[in-house]
């Protein structure tokens, strides 16, 4: 669990990374290179959140 809160928090350093060489540079790759990070990033999330949530519902059933 706290190796893909890591993970995730990484992402989000890279993305925010990206986005500030986007500010300084005005080079458009830094901001197409964000957001597929961003958007990876947030399907990550979404994805453990789901798998919490099964795991949540399944353990109920049992």
């Amino acid at each position: 669990m706290l190796l893909f809160r890591l993970a995730l928090f990484a992402l989000l350093l890279a993305a925010g990374a990206c986005f500030a060489l986007y500010i300084g540079t005005g080079k458009a790759h830094y901001r197409q290179w964000g957001l597929v990070i961003l958007k990876w990033t947030v399907f990550a999330a979404l994805g453990f959140f789901a798998v919490l949530i099964a795991e949540r519902l399944f353990t109920d059933i049992q």
